[in-house]
């Protein structure tokens, strides 16, 4: 009779797991629920069902690539600065990314003042912390107190970190920082939160350019465990060091990258974005496009992330790259941000937005043949070029950065780790193939050559 029961009831949680993972490529729930199902009566036989069960899910790749991201994960906390002491913090723009690295922090026991041009401006950052403090109803009166609003800068001052997280505008930026310069006490951090732009040109002005440093949260800040300590100039190790620090401190995992037009996560993350757009461009549904991201492993489809990034956002990172590296923007693209459809912040962007949520789209229309492929192997492509460019110290850590800043398909082990266990002489073929149905943007370029000698294969 018992059996019965949990017969029935794994049915009903088989349905709702199936709208979390796919078996595919990610085993353990499933067979955990399976072996809850079948369970023996007899504690012997049980125990002996689960060894066997548990023994089989070790060989697969998704343990190996689980299990060596998380060492990497691990590495990359350890590698911050020990000893080093925070307590306040003041971020200047409370827009969505600033009002929401302010909350986190606030959440995480930091003392945080929260600067734009008026109070007026600031309330809506504080509403949405209120909403983040109300998940964590033990630490919501305290949070709330350590969060204050300070439209006239009072608290640069005091602050052991400031994080400038206003639009990507290079002149606006140039201006905070050199008005925040003078005020800063000694030891304090001056930090960027600009998701692509050039640190070198964001520091002209200052007397001191070498201390601005990029510290680059992905949103939702609340959930990307990832934060990018974005470095330019050889002065900068000690600080640098501070930042990993500061980024462990409030339970980030700090990547050291290199400055170059989009850095690591979003210099991989756009080719895809736009890719996406491209086909919609082309008649594929909205729906089939993210459906065959998610098919890959991703956690969410391009275009559903694009909307939830901000459509503005992925625009304005976008023509960084397209000045620096090529990057074709679609017009569509340009389109929804002119007419103010800026995804779930607007209500609608590619999708309509509800309460939140991506209202379900139709699925009319047909996905490209090589649609999979053309999403997978833009980001496959750049991940190499980034690893040529040495945008991160070890190859490993363009795998880690990627999976923690786009959730890049974990049982995979990240874009290299993809590339190895295709093959490098494969993988460049099918890109050989997609650019010439489709143009030079998947012309393989440099690095391909070091990619098998990068780490071991998965």
């Amino acid at each position: 009779h018992a059996r019965k029961l949990r017969g029935g009831a794994a049915a009903l949680l088989r349905r709702g797991l199936a709208r979390k993972v796919r078996a595919e490529h990610d085993p353990a729930p499933v067979q955990l629920l399976a072996h809850w199902r079948d369970l023996r009566p007899d504690q012997e036989a049980a125990l002996a069902q689960e060894a066997a069960s548990v023994q089989g899910l070790f060989g697969t790749q998704t343990a190996r690539q689980l299990v060596r991201l998380f060492l990497l994960r691990e590495e990359l906390k350890r590698g911050a600065e020990a000893g080093a002491q925070f307590r306040r913090v003041h971020v200047i723009g409370a827009g969505a990314m600033g009002g929401d690295i302010a909350a986190w922090c606030a959440l995480r026991g930091l003392e945080v003042t929260v600067q734009d041009l008026d109070a007026r401006r600031i309330a809506p950052a504080f509403a949405r912390a209120s909403r983040l403090f109300a998940r964590h109803p033990g630490q919501r009166r305290a949070a709330r107190d350590r969060l204050l609003a300070d439209p006239d800068g009072v608290g640069v001052a005091q602050a052991d970190v400031v994080i400038e997280a206003v639009f990507e505008d290079r002149a606006v930026k140039r201006e905070i920082h050199r008005r925040a310069e003078p005020r800063l006490k000694a030891g304090a951090l001056l930090a960027t939160n600009t998701s692509s732009l050039c640190l070198e040109e964001l520091a002209e002005g200052l007397e001191r350019p070498a201390r601005l440093l990029g510290l680059h949260f992905f949103n939702p800040v609340a959930r990307m465990p990832l934060v990018e300590v974005v470095r330019f100039h050889s002065e900068q190790d000690a600080d640098v060091a501070r930042a990993q620090a500061f980024a462990r401190r409030i339970g980030r995992v700090p990547l050291v990258v290199r400055s170059a037009p989009g850095f690591l996560v979003n210099r991989v993350l756009l080719p895809y974005l736009m890719e996406a757009v491209r086909m919609l461009e082309e008649g594929a549904p909205a729906a089939l496009i993210d459906r065959a991201a998610k098919a890959y492993g991703m956690p969410m489809g391009p275009l559903e992330l694009a909307d939830t990034v901000g459509l503005d956002i992925c625009l304005a990172a976008g023509a960084v790259l397209a000045d620096a590296h090529g990057l074709q923007l679609p017009d569509r693209l340009r389109a929804q941000v002119e007419a103010g459809r800026l995804g779930r912040k607007s209500g609608r962007g590619f999708y309509v937005w509800k309460r939140g949520r991506a209202a379900p789209a139709r699925a009319r229309g047909r996905l490209p043949a090589d649609g999979a492929d053309r999403l997978a192997f833009s980001m496959l492509r750049e991940a190499v070029h980034c690893l040529h460019e040495r945008l991160v110290e070890h190859a490993d850590w363009v795998d880690a950065g990627v999976v923690l800043g786009t959730g890049f398909a974990p049982h995979r082990g990240g874009p290299l780790a993809a590339v190895r266990a295709m093959g490098a002489v494969h993988a460049r073929q099918r890109l050989e193939a997609l650019a010439q149905r489709h143009g030079e943007r998947f012309a393989p370029g440099p690095g391909w050559d070091a990619v098998a000698l990068a780490g071991p294969p998965p």
